[in-house]
């Protein structure tokens, strides 16, 4: 393995890109250089409170030591145990870069890691993955150290800089490490620890992964072959929810060229050059801006373009050439604005735009690694010239390398070599859209068709008929990247084709006792915070169990972890979105290895019943998600009943009389609750509102407030509903009171937390239970009445309790499952059980002790009574 730095860090002199300070022309501030991390430190008087960066204390006195490329600050005393890199070296450190995924950032104030910065007032980035925020013009001079998702080997920690809690604590030291003021302190981003800079090399190398082990999956258990696709693709992330970065010199972030393009006010005595630093920035316009005083020396000048880019070479390694002219400065020269005898061609003569490159050399010095980078690795520095050997396998790859492209590009490049394996490529892809209950030889057909996928190259692994989904598996990176991008603009049947990159779990290596958890987070639910909690989910596990549920739906995650033996299942959604997953999870459960996965519940809808009754609250309220799955993890398991509703539409005359097939018969999967009349009018009215203006629709405090409007406009609607009704339960006509609604519930919890059913005792029924086999069926008389029973003044009027209904209705009604309505033609509905009983996860009521869980999952504990 080699790496393309030239020569030693310490050999190297570090620069200062804060190209727009001020600096004195005759005498600049005495500077100091930390060899061991790079920081070029001068001493600064201080006007206003600091903290050290290193330390995280305030630093008292008047004098600090402040670096003058990433404004990195400390005291005197803190100067010996400097471990924290300069954003200049940093990249260098990195063995095996791993590209980030930069998105919007959220609105909590947090540092940038390049130029330790406040974020706010500025437009931020966050990578979608690990804890890294920068601003946006910051993003192309990050470190590409995303965290290692897949990888083989040992597991060591992965440290991340700064905005850490103000309460965290030093793992050696047990001092705070944390701090709200400055970028201090680090953290691992799998295990979660925290330590001070000076003390973090102090902690055993090796990552136990911590408190959340038990459902981490693991990365060594992750295979995916993904030359072609980017990070984006293989996170399933979607490009309206993040800005496809990548920490790629390749693309520069919009707002960043914006800001390079805004030219700042000229200082008396100053100007401002625009500096590329190759010729693959000139082709994207891609520059920084240079101030210097109009009497400088070139290299000086030369030193502050390196300075812009975060290069820490020596200034008399590179050259300025003006951009569409001849002039060129060496570093050697001398630039005065004076005439005179050693004056050469003037910057202010000549044009502002420049371009940035190493003076051609004929050798230069590589790190040859005897494996794969990490800590500790030994390396021997080797000298490379034109006229090396093609014997040498690093010669060849330095060989066609042009240092003309990006000085930056060159300076993070990393060269290995390694065993050439014969790896078989394999490459799964999902593809949905299309159109259900086919055969496999149909479906073949189709992609032919559409996609004119190469047979002997493409195999479908699995077939969802159900779904009107597709299992690829692809030898060929290449064909794989072209079915993906056709597919996204692909229709079948005018209904777009949807295409996911799927990672493969070698289940064979979970270790005992792990049981990975599967993420379904909607991020339309609940405003803004479905968002955070897709972003918080994917920072604390690895971001393969994490679905965006809007992207593919539940069948790829599910697809996902068919071959692993246990699992369980975490969904961030309302009612609706919960009963989707469990609709899909029935419908491919004989295709699964754990065909009854429990699942718990992160309520992010306007009702949430079934997270009530389940005790994870009314609603989510930006509870922090380490707690939320440590309360996973101590939850109890319970079983529900699940039902299946058959909707018959029948032309039924007043006289009872079938007059013939309305449309075909409709089958859907109810968990809650099933409605029809005034409660499903209702829920009809405010769903259409929410089609027509959904960015209104934002907050559950709003959505509540139109509930209200819609039910007062139908306070006085009267339509006899009992009269269009006959009912029967277990086979038996039961008479209907005077109703305007009639609900039948399988959980004690209806309309945003109301008990519909009531707890008055009565002989003639039995005690509920949400596994019981049984529905309530209960009759609401109109408005009012449901107005009355969700403040608690009364409860519905019971009806009936039974396994088995059928209904028959003559006029076309309002119903609703779960709070999903539409009109329902006049005809037949039969509601029976629908097959096994599905594992619910309960919130425990006491915490379980640290000791039982710190070394592996306890052993969950079933409980058949419902929990009501």
């Amino acid at each position: 393995m080699a790496d393309s730095g030239r020569g030693p860090p310490e050999a190297r002199r570090t620069a200062s890109p804060l190209t727009g300070k001020k600096r004195a022309p005759q005498s600049p501030a005495p500077r100091s250089r930390s060899a061991a991390s790079g920081h070029c430190l001068r001493k600064v008087t201080l006007t206003k409170p600091t903290f050290c960066h290193s330390c995280s204390d305030f630093i008292w006195g008047l004098v600090g030591f402040l670096c003058e490329v990433c404004n990195f600050m400390c005291h005197e005393k803190c100067l010996k145990t400097l471990r924290s890199a300069c954003s200049c070296m940093a990249p260098s450190a990195v063995r095996v870069p791993v590209a980030h995924c930069f998105g919007p950032a959220g609105h909590k104030k947090r540092f940038c890691c390049v130029c330790r910065k406040q974020t706010e007032g500025s437009p931020a980035l966050r990578c979608e993955v690990c804890e890294l925020h920068v601003h946006a013009d910051c993003a192309v001079f990050s470190c590409a150290d995303c965290r290692r998702t897949q990888l083989d080997g040992t597991f060591h920690h992965h440290w991340r800089e700064g905005n850490l809690s103000s309460a965290a604590r030093c793992e050696i030291c047990r001092r705070s490490c944390g701090s709200s003021d400055v970028l201090a302190g680090m953290r691992c981003e799998w295990c979660g620890i925290t330590s001070h800079a000076a003390c973090y090399l102090s902690v055993p190398p090796e990552c136990t992964v911590g408190r959340l082990r038990c459902m981490l999956l693991h990365p060594a258990c992750v295979r995916l072959d993904s030359r072609n696709f980017s990070k984006m693709h293989c996170y399933r992330i979607t490009e309206s929810c993040s800005q496809d970065l990548d920490n790629s010199d390749d693309v520069d972030s919009p707002a960043a060229a914006a800001c390079k393009d805004a030219q700042p006010a000229v200082e008396s005595g100053k100007q401002f050059l625009k500096v590329f630093d190759g010729d693959d920035a000139v082709k994207r316009g891609f520059f920084r801006l240079v101030s210097i005083l109009r009497a400088t020396k070139n290299e000086e000048v030369v030193e502050a373009a390196l300075r812009a880019f975060y290069l820490p070479d020596e200034p008399q390694d590179f050259e300025l050439h003006e951009i569409n002219g001849k002039q060129c400065l060496h570093s050697d020269d001398i630039l005065n604005r004076n005439s005179g005898p050693d004056n050469r061609c003037s910057l202010k003569d000549g044009g502002d735009t420049w371009l940035l490159r190493a003076k051609p050399r004929e050798a230069d010095v590589i790190k040859v690694y005897a494996g794969w980078p990490r800590t500790g690795t030994a390396f021997v520095s080797v000298s490379v010239c034109k006229s090396s050997t093609a014997g040498s396998v690093l010669a060849e790859v330095l060989g066609p390398f042009d240092r003309k492209v990006s000085l930056r590009q060159m300076n993070r490049t990393r060269f290995y070599v390694v065993e050439n394996r014969n790896r078989v490529v394999r490459v799964n892809l999902l593809i949905g859209g299309l159109p259900p209950q086919l055969t496999k030889d149909q479906y073949i057909q189709l992609l032919k068709e559409h996609l004119a996928i190469k047979t002997h190259l493409v195999i479908i692994s699995h077939t969802y008929s159900s779904q009107g989904a597709l299992a690829l598996q692809i030898s060929c990176f290449s064909e794989a990247e072209r079915i993906y991008m056709l597919a996204k603009d692909t229709a079948v049947n005018n209904k777009a084709l949807t295409s996911l990159v799927i990672p493969e779990i070698e289940h064979n290596k979970l270790g005992e006792g792990v049981y990975p958890l599967l993420v379904f987070v909607n991020p339309k639910s609940g405003g803004l915070k479905g968002r955070e909690l897709l972003y918080g989910f994917r920072k604390l596990l690895n971001p393969h169990q994490v679905f965006d549920i809007t992207n593919g739906g539940p069948l790829a995650g599910l697809h996902t972890f068919q071959q692993v033996p246990q699992f369980r299942v975490l969904v961030c959604g309302g009612d609706g979105t919960v009963g989707w997953v469990l609709g899909v999870l029935e419908a491919i459960r004989h295709k699964l290895i754990c065909r009854e996965p429990p699942i718990g519940i992160v309520p992010l809808g306007t009702g949430n019943d079934l997270a009530r009754i389940l005790r994870w609250g009314a609603g989510y309220s930006g509870e922090d998600p380490h707690h939320i799955l440590v309360s996973l993890d101590e939850a109890d398991e319970v079983l529900m009943d699940r039902w299946t509703i058959l909707l018959d539409a029948q032309d039924i005359s007043e006289d009872g009389q079938e007059n013939g097939f309305l449309e075909p018969p409709k089958i859907v999967q109810m968990n809650n609750y099933f409605g029809l009349g005034i409660d499903a009018e209702l829920s009809l009215d405010f769903h259409q509102a929410r089609e027509d203006e959904p960015d209104k629709f934002t907050s559950r405090f709003h959505n509540k407030g139109v509930y209200v409007k819609v039910g007062l406009q139908k306070i006085s609607s009267s339509r006899s509903l009992y009269k269009e009704l006959q009912l029967q339960v277990d086979a038996q006509n039961i008479p209907l009171p005077h109703i305007e609604g009639l609900i039948f519930l399988n959980i004690p919890s209806w309309g945003s937390g109301a008990d519909l059913w009531g707890s008055e005792v009565d002989g003639r029924y039995g005690k509920p239970s949400i596994d019981d086999g049984l529905l309530e069926v209960v009759g609401v008389t109109g408005v009012v009445h449901m107005g009355q029973v969700q403040s608690g003044m009364r409860s519905g009027i019971r009806i009936a309790q039974g396994n088995y209904i059928r209904l028959t209705v003559r006029k076309a009604v309002p119903v609703q499952v779960d709070g999903e309505p539409w009109i329902q033609p006049p005809g037949h509905v039969i509601i029976s059980a629908a097959g096994p009983k599905v594992r619910m996860l309960r919130r425990s009521k006491q915490k379980r002790s640290s000791a039982g869980v710190r070394d592996g999952r306890p052993e969950s504990r079933s409980s058949g009574d419902g929990g009501r």
